[in-house]
This record gives C-alpha cells, structure tokens and sequence, in this order.
C-alpha cells in the first residue's frame, strides 16, 4: 500500500514537471502564445501544491527551477521571471489553505512576489555591476527591439514599422518609468487568472478551495476610488515625479477595477445563460481590444454608484 501511494505521489511530481516544462518551452519558443502560456505556470504548482502537500508539492517548482536555469544557462532577467511565476503559485497554495478573505490572498500574494522580486533585482544589478534604472532600460530596449523584428517577419507595413522605430526612444522613456506599475498590474493579473482557473479544477478534483464565495459578485473596496482619485489629482500638478507617481498610480487602481468590471460583465453573461464559445469569444475580444479595456475598467469603476449587479448594500 505504501509502495502504491510512493508511486502515485511520483507519477503525480513528474507529471506536473513535464506540465510546467511544456508550458516554459512554448513561452522560450513561441513568442506571442508563449506569453499567454507563461501566465498559467503558477496552476500546476497551486494544484500539486494542494493534493499532495507542502513538503511533496514543491518538489515540483524546485526541479522546474533548476531545469529553466539549465535551458536558459544560467542567471538571467528571464529566469526570475519563470521562478517568480513558480514562486507565486507556491505561495498562492499555501494561502488558499489558510482560509482567509479574498483580498486578503491576492494582496499578500502580490505583496510578497513584489517585494522578494526588488529584493532580486537590486542582488541581480549588484553581481552584473549595473544600476537598477540600467538594467530595466537595458531589458526594456532590448525587448523593444525584439518587437520590431517581430513586427517584421509577422509582414506589419513598414510605415508602422518606421514610426515605432523613430518613437522608440519615446516608448523607452514612458515604459522605464510605469514599470513599477506595469509589473504590479502583472502580478494582480496572474494571480487574478489562476485563481479564476484553478476553482473548478480543484473543485472537480474534490480538493480544498476555500470559500470566497461567486467571484462574479466580488467588488473592489470602497476607500480604493480616493486612491484612483488622488493618482488623477497628482497628473495634473506640474511636478515631473509626481506626475509619474500619478500615472503609475492610476495604472495600478484602473486594473483593479478591471477586475470588477470583468465580474459584471461575467455576471451578466451567466444571468443570460450565454454558451461557453460565445463567452471565449467575447473574452477574447476584450483581451486583444484596448478599447473594451476602458469600457470595462468604466464599468467596474461606476458600479460603486450604478450597483449595476443589483446587490445588496
């Protein structure tokens, strides 16, 4: 019986290894898909994580860790990344277990990704003897250029081409200074994913998810719109850093309310009995349409006074 249950667990190790290498390889080797499939890393780990334990299940994101490292050869700005998104799951399924509010698991969650990856990234600019500021700009533009090759062999008129190339040391300057922002909207966005994600799974597997109740019903705490009104308030003082707090202020409480936008707009679709295609087709329009972005963060934003789900106060 012993023996039985020793396998089960090793079959269950290897195969959430070959999960997370499978989605690591698409992400080294299939830009634009990759990047989607980079999101969804932290999955298996929080699923292992809670069927097999703490001790069994971080086998997993460890020996994930050493085999990205060996694939990539060594330190690098890409393997934080990977380990960031491993690390996040881990501490993501050890908060589902301690049952606590929901926005208690994203934040911390957040909270703890952020500050272990300042910790890295001001240990990572020490060992390669650059600055933070370069070494952000130095990933930055060479990413920039990466998107021009892309843009090139993806047959993008070479108009286009030749305005991004020419504005390029523009997008440089904006994207250096939102990056604070960006990584923590990105952070907020890979949790908010698995967590959507991994309810049914674990749920199906009869495996413990705790009760946050419908998430399509969740709205975001009142005392956060003097947030977004303050960082409006702070772009129009004519101070170059608190402009810059400002933006990347309203960049953080503008993806909160995205969420509680996309709740409505997933409330609604469940109310109608909409059928799944339709669902992933309207999903996926608001994911590639910048416009619907900003209907849905409008929308998140005023049902603080339209209560458009019709909720009791």
């Amino acid at each position: 019986m012993v023996a039985q249950d020793q396998s089960k667990i090793s079959h269950d190790v290897a195969t959430g290894l070959c999960i997370i290498c499978l989605l690591f390889g698409i992400a080294i080797y299939l830009p634009i898909i990759g990047f989607f499939a980079s999101l969804l890393i932290p999955l298996p780990i929080i699923y292992y994580r809670i069927k097999l334990g703490a001790n069994k299940g971080n086998i997993i994101p460890f020996g994930a860790a050493i085999i990205m490292a060996m694939v990539i050869g060594g330190i690098s700005v890409d393997l934080f990344y990977f380990v960031g998104l491993m690390l996040l799951g881990v501490i993501l399924g050890n908060l589902l277990e301690y049952n606590i509010s929901l926005e208690k698991t994203i934040a911390y969650t957040c909270g703890t990704i952020l500050g272990i990856s300042c910790l890295c990234l001001v240990f990572y600019s020490n060992l390669s003897n650059i600055g933070i500021s370069g070494l952000v700009t130095d990933y930055i533009t060479k990413n920039l250029e990466l998107t021009l090759v892309l843009y090139r062999s993806l047959n993008v008129p070479e108009e286009l081409i030749i305005q991004v190339a020419n504005a390029l040391d523009q997008i440089k300057f904006v994207l250096v200074r939102i990056t604070p922002a960006l990584i923590t909207a990105a952070t907020l966005l890979v949790v908010w994913i698995n967590l959507i994600l991994i309810k049914p799974i674990l749920l199906r597997k009869k495996l413990y998810f705790p009760d946050f109740g419908n998430l399509n019903l969740w709205q975001a705490p009142e005392f956060l719109i003097w947030g977004l009104i303050g960082s409006g308030l702070a772009i129009i003082i004519p101070s170059p850093t608190i402009k810059i707090i400002g933006i990347n202020g309203l960049i953080i409480f503008c993806t909160i309310y995205f969420f509680q936008g996309m709740a409505i707009i997933s409330f609604f679709l469940e109310k109608k009995n909409i059928p799944l295609p339709v669902k992933f087709i309207i999903y996926t329009i608001i994911t590639i349409q910048q416009f619907f972005l900003f209907i849905i963060v409008g929308i998140g934003l005023f049902d603080m006074w339209f209560n458009f789900r019709k909720q009791k106060t």
